[in-house]
Order: structure tokens, then sequence, then C-alpha cells
């Protein structure tokens, strides 16, 4: 898959193309099901399969008071779009002077003109251009003028759930991990390194680890079931998300305990991706250590029982 940072390093000769738009936070199963026919046709026409995207979050320059905690960071989501088979992700430097441009000029002059669009595929809530006043039924309009099909898809729905990604947000943020996850079309995960000074060494021979600070999105605080993986090394395990109010002061962390450990290497740079399975429990304030330290016996004990009743459906 080819990758342009910018609109400059599109080559006047990459197109025609078959393309969709959009911030694709999470490459959940509703922006798979487009991008699967985005593949499709671009195959069947003979045009290049391209996603355009935007970096930063556009809400995050607009309205960062409310802009949303991502799913997926940058370089994650970039390895999801180059799974569904596309052949190029454009990704756009999200600016305000981006975001003066008109409808009209993104739909004409960027889709049209730039990167030949012979289709441009959308989902019918798709909003576009200075003060997202462009919508479908205009892009329809502005793409039969420049020359394009415009496809538009239904919303997506499973189990009485919208897949979107601000769906799915409010689900991990209320702990419902495996709701999630069908929306998703996979587990949740969060990937980051260990945290500094914490679960990493040149022999990593404790059988916890802390992940580093995490801006973006994590599940409710609270006890889940998990897999970890540690470089190359996938554990089972069991994580707290939360401020274990047990020690005293708040001090939020995301803290593993790995079940089937063994000591390995790990350094401070080491990828640490934590998927999340199942919740068990909120986070809580225990009377003491010792009563903290028999409840994540029991914890363990409960995940131990899942993945014995999983087996090797990973």
């Amino acid at each position: 898959m080819q990758l342009f940072r910018k609109l400059d390093d599109v080559p006047a000769s990459f197109g025609p193309t078959v393309l969709s738009v959009g911030n694709f936070d999470g490459v959940h199963r509703a922006h798979q099901l487009v991008l699967k026919e985005v593949v499709a046709r671009a195959k069947k026409v003979g045009a290049k399969a391209m996603a355009v995207t935007f970096d930063p979050h556009p809400m995050r320059v607009l309205r960062p008071d409310v802009a949303p905690k991502l799913l997926t960071l940058l370089p994650e989501k970039l390895k999801l779009l180059e799974l569904t088979g596309l052949d190029a992700v454009l990704v756009l430097p999200f600016t305000r002077d981006l975001s003066l441009t008109t409808p009209s000029d993104f739909a004409t002059e960027l889709l049209g003109k730039r990167l030949k669009a012979k289709e441009v595929h959308e989902g019918e809530s798709f909003h576009f251009g200075h003060k997202a006043e462009g919508n479908v039924q205009k892009l329809k309009q502005f793409g039969q003028a420049a020359g394009y099909d415009v496809v538009v898809y239904p919303e997506l729905r499973t189990g009485g759930d919208v897949v979107s990604s601000s769906r799915i947000r409010e689900l991990l943020r209320e702990g419902q991990v495996g709701r999630a996850r069908r929306l998703l079309g996979r587990v949740f995960s969060v990937i980051s390194t260990p945290g500094r000074g914490r679960g990493y060494g040149h022999k990593y021979t404790v059988p916890t680890i802390n992940l580093a600070r995490y801006d973006e999105l994590v599940p409710k605080d609270g006890v889940y079931i998990t897999r970890t993986r540690v470089g190359d090394e996938l554990f089972d395990s069991v994580t707290n998300v939360g401020n274990r109010p047990t020690f005293g002061a708040d001090s939020f962390a995301i803290e593993t305990h790995l079940l089937n450990f063994h000591p390995i290497d790990v350094l401070a740079e080491t990828r640490v991706e934590l998927c999340f399975l199942r919740r068990l429990r909120d986070e809580i304030k225990f009377p003491s250590v010792d009563a903290l330290r028999d409840q994540i016996g029991r914890d363990v004990n409960r995940a131990r029982r899942y993945f014995r009743l999983l087996g090797d459906g990973r």
C-alpha cells in the first residue's frame, strides 16, 4: 500500500481512483464494508483503491475541548487500512486552512481534479467542507459535474447497535468490551510501551507490567480478562484499569498480571499490545492490601477458567 502524507505527494500520474474519505477511527465493520467495496470496484473499473483520511482528527483542531479520544492511533489505523487491500492512503494534515475549504472545492478540485476520482463511496451521514456544510446529496451534485459517481451506504447495525466510532466509544466508556468487539470486528486493544521505571529492565522477572502513559481511549475503570503481547510474546493476563484506590492517593495506571509468564527481555521501547476480552468487575477500594491480594487471586482463577473454556480459539 502506498502512503501519501500530503496532497502534493500524490504523483500527477496517480489514478484514476475509486475512493472513500473519512476519519476511519477504529476501522470498524462499517468502514471495512465500504472499503471492501472500494477495492472491488477499483479492480473492476481499472482504477486505484484509495482512502483519504486526516491527521490530527479534525475535532482536535476545530473543537479541542470536545474532541474524542481515539480508538486507534495513526500507525495502527494505517495497518488496519492496509489489511483491507487498498492501493493507497492519503493522510491530509488537518489545519484551519484546510477546514476553510468549501464543499465545492473539496469535491471538485481535490477529489475530482487532483485525485481523479471515478467513484466516491461514503456512509449516509458523511459531511465535508467548511463547517461540514457538504453532505452526500451535495456530493452527488458536485460529483456529477466533476465526472464521478457517488455510492452512499445506509447505516450498518448489529445487535441493536449502530456501527460507528462514536457508539464504540460509548460502549468502551461503559466497560462493554464484548459489544464493542462485535462492532469493531476484532478485539479492542491498546498499544503502548512499558511504563517508565516499572515493568522493564535488562531481564523482566516479575509477572506484572504497567503501560506507559496513554492518553487515548481505554475502557471504563475496572478489572478485565486480557491478552497481552509483549514484543513477540503473547500472554494470557488480567488487567486493572484505574486509580488503585487501596493504595491511597489516586494514581491512574493500566497494570497487567501475566498468567502464563516466563522471564523475557523487556526494554523501555518494547511494543506492548493489550487486548480486552471480558470485564470482570469494577475497581474497588479494599480495607487492606491482603484483601486486595485475595481478590486478585479470585480474579486470576476466573481468568484461568475463561482461557481453559476458550481453548485454542484465540
